[in-house]
């Protein structure tokens, strides 16, 4: 059977920590939570639950808690891990949705999208995504529907060959993943997921403006040091027309 683990990195979660773990251990047997510093109860929120609890002695950011839970699973011998974050913005029964996509296509990463859902997204937070989405999908060579999803399946080949090597800090890092997962030739897969925001989830350590600048900044470099990319510009552009053809021949003509 093949081994799956989910890593949830928290920081100061603990009004919502316990609930989305008890839903990820109906979904997956291993579960690593990274307390990232928290300075509230989230470690003992876990109390009584089997779960493999990892903490960082200040607050390190998202990307390197993200990089120690994955570290952790993987020397375990997991051959996919689940990342999900902490305050039940994704939800823990649409694992099995993204094991399955992943699975059925070995070198992928399966994203689960929520732009789709965008009457239940904040509009600053829509915004900013759809904004990083073309300049990441441009850098990457391929669509990427959300790209600031952290609602993802990483194979053992995906973290060894792309997420280890990866050096980018905070939430720039997981953009850098798919820029790097594009260009080693993973498929960037959308796996379409309700948006949720929990009215008991603390307010989001994602800050539209100034995380997007950071983000923006890491791609402009990237795109810059391969001399603007134009090949992955090319080929966004046909993805592009491909799917627009494509919904035109699902809707049929008219009249």
């Amino acid at each position: 059977m093949n081994a799956v683990a989910a890593v949830i990195p928290a920081f100061n979660e603990e009004a919502t920590i316990r609930g989305v773990v008890e839903r990820t251990l109906r979904q997956v047997a291993r579960v690593i939570v990274v307390d990232d510093g928290s300075s509230d109860c989230t470690a003992l929120a876990l109390g009584g639950l089997p779960v493999t609890v990892l903490r960082n002695e200040c607050n390190r950011g998202k990307a390197r808690s993200l990089i120690r839970g994955m570290e952790e699973a993987f020397r375990d011998g997991a051959d996919a891990v689940v990342t999900l974050d902490g305050d039940g913005q994704h939800p823990p029964e649409e694992i099995p949705r993204l094991l399955s996509a992943q699975r059925a296509e070995p070198r992928s990463i399966a994203i689960g999208s929520r732009l789709h859902d965008a009457e239940n997204i904040p509009l600053d937070r829509y915004l900013a995504n759809c904004f990083a989405n073309f300049w990441i999908a441009w850098a990457a060579g391929q669509r990427v529907e959300d790209s600031q999803s952290g609602f993802r399946v990483y194979s053992d080949a995906a973290w060894r060959e792309v997420v280890s090597r990866c050096s980018a800090e905070g939430f720039v890092f997981e953009s850098e993943v798919l820029i790097e997962a594009g260009r080693a030739g993973f498929s960037l897969l959308a796996v379409r997921v309700p948006a949720v925001y929990g009215a008991r989830a603390r307010r989001s350590h994602f800050h539209p403006v100034l995380d997007i600048a950071r983000i923006a900044r890491m791609v402009a470099w990237k795109l810059l040091s391969r001399g603007l990319y134009l090949p992955g510009l090319i080929r966004l552009v046909r993805a592009d027309r491909l799917q627009q053809a494509d919904a035109s021949r699902e809707v049929g003509p008219t009249g």
